[in-house]
């Protein structure tokens, strides 16, 4: 990492923290807990450069007006010791409003940061924030019983763009899929596969009660066909189940992967659920929790005692038939993710898997694992639009619109960019006619013309040598905006992979393709100041860079011309 982040915001961070402890001495604080500094970039340039809300946050503990509080910090930074520390960083240090704190950071500053950014290139904002933690990142998990839908999609870019950020500030990351590939619905799907592969010699066989009615089971069916011919009739019904149930798994797996490997999706890892009964991992683990006596017996069923680990009610791990339900097998598989040395398990599902967090934290606990190192994330729907109407859907009727099928009309960098740009639990609308649009209302054309437009620029003018720079030319409001922009960028990346929150990459870009489009619209970038134009082309240069780099991690293409 550059000193753009680790020097001048960790060096203005610290140089405030340091006043913040001398004032926690002399007040006699220290059995208190301080708060932490959060330095914001100023949108007016009239206001400096940096301003904290620090005084706000220290007025209880001090019992004092913020505006009090903000002269004592002050007066102690512009003092003494604090005032030699912070020269050649700062060149001006005022209140303003109620007790915000403005910092003017020096021209030499800016430009030494700039600098940083040219010489990281495609490194800058990469930290090791993240050492020491391995992280197992489980999403998508779609059961193989059909195609993809854009629910799953939003899950694919969210994960898949998490994983990237994670990479990218220093964590170990694997990417995981869980395949359900042993339970109830799978069996479902054979026996409709079945169905439908008589169907095709003339047997008239009704579909099994909830069976899945999707065009693709008849195209499943026919591939059959053409494959086995009439072999599997030769078969017993429960055989030919079988062999249904893994001839569907196979072709849907297939098409999975196809699907994700054309939204740029790739998992490290696809784990089967077989596999866990295969290894016994399911009675293993049932066994551990009977050894600690949080499994019972109740109506012929086998109950885990949830609610000791505050869950509202026990849950059924094993059915009163025999049959696992859903959550034994998921206790057996997050056993399995501990047992691998990872210490962060982040899961990322559907919103109908709300109420289940409880139970798989309880479970976590109860065999020993810390369940604040499991973090699971739920993604919200999404509600596709066409000239202002939504796209009505029914996946039970299997008329839905696939992943495949808005990959293909509006491309992996717009599925994948609408899918990341608002909150994970917030509900999306998507509008298919934007995403198409060639112009600047859709925003990952304009993010994408911004970086196209600066490469055409630098291909034109030719790029500089980082040499004898005058950066202190940049003046302007404009220029002073897109520097501090710039330099945001390591900071929003920690957010991002902290917060696991990956809109706020997708935001930050948005915000830094807008400071750079005023610039240029303000500026003559190439003109008759050599020097300035030197300045101008490294800034253009340095933001290039940044779009580059952010919209490498949330997986969309960085077109050098539009």
């Amino acid at each position: 990492m550059g000193r753009c982040q680790k020097g001048m915001n960790e060096d203005l961070t610290r140089y405030v923290r340091d006043v913040m402890k001398s004032l926690q001495s002399e007040r006699g604080w220290q059995d208190q807990e301080l708060p932490e500094i959060e330095l914001v970039i100023t949108k007016d340039p009239a206001h400096g450069d940096f301003a904290t809300n620090l005084a706000f946050r220290l007025a209880k503990l001090a019992k004092a007006k913020p505006s009090d509080v903000a002269k004592d910090l002050v007066l102690r930074m512009q003092s003494g010791e604090y005032a030699q520390s912070h020269q050649g960083l700062i060149e001006h240090i005022e209140i303003a409003g109620a007790g915000f704190i403005n910092f003017y950071l020096t021209k030499k500053t800016m430009g030494t940061a700039l600098q940083d950014v040219l010489r990281d290139d495609a490194h800058y904002g990469m930290s090791q924030f993240g050492k020491g933690k391995k992280v197992l990142v489980e999403y998508v998990s779609a059961n193989p019983t059909g195609p993809l839908t854009i629910a799953h999609g939003r899950q694919a870019a969210i994960g898949d763009s998490l994983v990237r950020i994670l990479r990218a500030t220093g964590h170990e990351v694997q990417a995981e899929y869980y395949l359900n590939d042993a339970g109830r619905q799978m069996r479902l799907l054979g026996e409709s596969l079945w169905v439908r592969y008589q169907n095709l010699f003339g047997k008239n066989i009704a579909m099994p009660e909830e069976g899945y009615q999707g065009h693709y089971l008849i195209a499943m069916a026919e591939q059959t066909k053409a494959r086995h011919g009439d072999a599997l009739l030769k078969k017993n019904g429960d055989e030919a189940v079988r062999e249904c149930t893994r001839i569907a798994c196979d072709v849907m797996m297939a098409e999975i992967r196809r699907d994700l490997d054309q939204m740029r999706v790739h998992f490290d890892s696809y784990f089967s659920e077989g596999q866990l009964y295969a290894n016994k991992e399911v009675d293993k683990t049932l066994d551990v929790l009977k050894e600690k006596k949080f499994l019972y017996e109740q109506d012929g069923a086998l109950w885990f005692r949830s609610t000791e680990f505050g869950d509202d009610k026990d849950r059924v791990v094993r059915k009163s038939s025999g049959e696992m339900t859903y959550l034994a097998p998921d206790i057996a598989y997050h056993r399995y993710k501990f047992s691998r040395g990872f210490n962060w398990l982040v899961n990322l599902l559907g919103p109908d898997h709300h109420g289940y967090v409880p139970r798989l934290k309880a479970a976590c606990q109860a065999l020993g694992f810390n369940p604040d190192q499991l973090d699971v994330r739920i993604v919200q729907l999404c509600t596709l639009y066409r000239q202002g109407e939504p796209v009505r859907m029914s996946t039970r009727a299997g008329e839905f619109v696939s992943l495949a099928e808005l990959t293909q009309e509006v491309g992996a960098d717009a599925a994948r960019f609408f899918f990341i740009m608002r909150r994970t639990e917030s509900h999306l609308d998507f509008d298919l006619d934007l995403a198409k649009e060639k112009s600047q209302e859709n925003p990952v054309y304009y993010l994408q013309y911004a970086h196209a437009r600066i490469a055409s620029l630098l291909a034109y003018a030719g790029r500089e040598v980082l040499k004898d720079v005058r950066f202190d030319l940049l003046a302007s409001d404009q220029e002073a905006q897109l520097i501090k922009r710039i330099l945001e960028y390591p900071k929003i990346l920690i957010s991002a992979s902290e917060l696991l929150e990956p809109y706020r990459l997708a935001d930050y870009l948005r915000e830094l393709a807008v400071c750079f489009h005023k610039f240029y619209s303000a500026h003559r970038i190439v003109g008759d100041d050599a020097e300035l134009t030197k300045a101008r082309l490294l800034l253009s240069d340095a933001a290039r860079i940044v779009l580059r780099n952010g919209l490498e991690l949330l997986g969309i293409s960085q077109p050098e011309s539009m």
